[in-house]
């Protein structure tokens, strides 16, 4: 039986503050047809290398408009997708149509489509948990990582924080997406917050965001053993097998995935230098992500003038 699905009007998305990206669309990849998914996909299609953005909960790929500019400057091509139940992507109604393997097939079917390759991957919170795991499945199309506040989907003992992240969501199955937006960044502006309102237009549209929380596997809870062994693989291919570059950065203010978990996460990223500790920003470091993604690019010797460096 197909799946029952919402589409957020298009007029919804117009005039998105700093935020100039035509969509693009795919309604056939493998086994979603049907169900049509958004990405952001600029610079020039023949580009050396290619940023794959990854967004978590309960964002989109706008979250990404101040590092998008850095990234195309150096010349690279930038794919940032909206994962189903977010952004422009269709939204699927019913809670029990996510699962991770869900959402990682759809993302995988996607890079292949689009056949991306010499990735950098760009991620945080569930961006970070399917994205890492790409190179279970496809590790010739991985070649650096960017990583910001995000974990590896093992079924660790999770945080007290996470603990009452989760709790909160499923007391409020119509969070107010732009109100903790605002709570969490005192800096957005209130068009800012309403950008990511936008996706939503009542409660019906957000089966994914009270989803994602109750997704993240915890070991010793009713967890996707299939989710914790591909997270256990992911893990085991960075820390061992990774041989190209990466950049952290970290938001010390984050109360959920901030630098205890990263610092213990870093250890698994072979090669990973020292963090960009990013004061006072909490855990959509993104909207801080200008400066990052151009101190990480300076690093890689990708922008004129860089001096490269491990």
């Amino acid at each position: 039986m197909a799946l029952r699905t919402l589409r957020t009007p298009d007029e919804r998305f117009a005039d998105l503050p700093d935020w100039p990206y035509a969509p693009h669309y795919t309604e056939d990849l493998p086994g979603y047809e049907g169900l049509r998914a958004h990405y952001v996909d600029e610079g020039p299609r023949n580009a050396s290398r290619t940023f794959l953005c990854l967004h978590g909960e309960p964002s989109w790929g706008y979250l990404y408009r101040k590092m998008i500019p850095v990234f195309l400057e150096s010349g690279a091509r930038v794919v940032a997708p909206d994962f189903l139940g977010f952004g422009r992507s269709d939204k699927p109604i019913d809670d029990a149509a996510y699962t991770f393997g869900f959402h990682r097939n759809l993302l995988i079917a996607l890079v292949e489509r689009l056949n991306l390759s010499n990735i950098t991957l760009v991620v945080q919170d569930w961006g970070g948990l399917l994205g890492l795991t790409l190179p279970v499945t496809m590790p010739e199309r991985i070649a650096r990582l960017l990583i910001m506040n995000t974990a590896f989907p093992t079924g660790a003992e999770p945080s007290e924080g996470f603990l009452a992240w989760r709790d909160y969501v499923a007391r409020t199955p119509n969070l107010d997406v732009g109100a903790l937006f605002r709570r969490s960044d005192k800096t957005l502006t209130a068009a800012e917050a309403a950008a990511y309102d936008a996706p939503f237009p009542t409660a019906a549209f957000k089966a994914g965001v009270r989803r994602f929380p109750q997704l993240v596997p915890v070991r010793g809870e009713d967890a996707d053993e299939g989710a914790m062994a591909i997270g256990r693989a992911a893990r085991d291919w960075w820390r061992d097998s990774f041989d190209g570059l990466s950049f952290m950065g970290i938001g010390a203010a984050d109360p959920v995935l901030g630098p205890p978990i990263m610092t213990r996460l870093r250890k698994d990223i072979r090669g990973c230098p020292e963090p960009m500790m990013l004061p006072g920003v909490g855990h959509f470091v993104q909207e801080h992500g200008a400066p990052l993604a151009r101190a990480a690019l300076e690093r890689w010797g990708d922008l004129p003038g860089a001096r490269t460096g491990q």
